[in-house]
C-alpha cells in the first residue's frame, strides 16, 4: 500500500486559479496525494462565510475535475487563526499557501509562509497566483439616442429633455 501524503492548502481570492491548480496536480504527480482546502472567509459576519463558501465550492469542483483527492472548508478570516484551527501535526505532512503577487497580497504583508512554516513546523510550499481577470462583456453596449446634440450634457441640470 502506498503512502498518501497529506497536504494542507490555504487559499481564498487564488483557491480557483490555474498557478495553484497546476501546482497541486504537480505535487499530485510526484506522489499519492489528499488536499485539504481551507479557504479563510474574506471578512467576518455572513457575507464574509457566503462568499468564501462560493469561493471553496468553485475551488473544489476545479481540483476534483482535474482527478485530485480534494476535501475542503471555510475557516476563520484571519487566515493564521485558519491554519491554527484544523491544524494537527498527526494529520498534515505539508502545507501549500497561495497568494497574491507581492504589493497586492495582504497575506504576503503578513508574512503568512513564514509565520505557518514556524507555526506547523512542516514543509511550506509558496504558490504566486495573479489575480483573476474579469470576464470581457458578453453583451452589446445599449446606445442611447439624444435629440438634444450638442445641449444633451445640459439635459442633466434641467431635468427636461427636449422635444423632437
Amino acid at each position: 500500500m502506498a503512502w498518501t501524503f497529506s497536504v494542507l492548502v490555504v487559499a481564498n481570492v487564488t483557491a480557483t486559479s490555474d498557478e495553484l491548480l497546476g501546482a497541486l496536480r504537480d505535487r499530485a504527480a510526484r506522489d499519492r496525494c489528499a488536499f485539504m482546502l481551507i479557504v479563510p472567509a474574506p471578512g467576518v459576519g455572513r457575507t464574509g462565510l457566503e462568499a468564501a463558501e462560493r469561493t471553496l465550492a468553485d475551488a473544489l469542483e476545479r481540483l476534483r475535475a482535474e482527478g485530485l483527492d480534494a476535501e475542503g472548508a471555510v475557516g476563520d478570516h484571519d487566515p493564521l487563526a485558519a491554519i491554527d484551527e484544523v491544524w494537527d501535526p498527526t494529520r498534515y505532512d505539508e502545507v501549500v499557501i497561495s497568494t497574491l503577487p507581492t504589493g497586492v497580497s495582504k497575506w504576503l504583508q503578513v508574512d503568512l509562509p513564514h509565520r505557518a512554516g514556524r507555526a506547523t513546523g512542516v514543509p511550506v510550499a509558496h504558490v504566486v497566483a495573479e489575480p483573476q481577470r474579469a470576464a470581457p462583456r458578453t453583451e452589446p453596449v445599449r446606445r442611447i439616442e439624444s435629440t438634444s446634440g450638442i445641449l444633451s450634457p445640459l439635459t442633466a441640470l434641467t431635468g427636461k429633455r427636449p422635444q423632437p
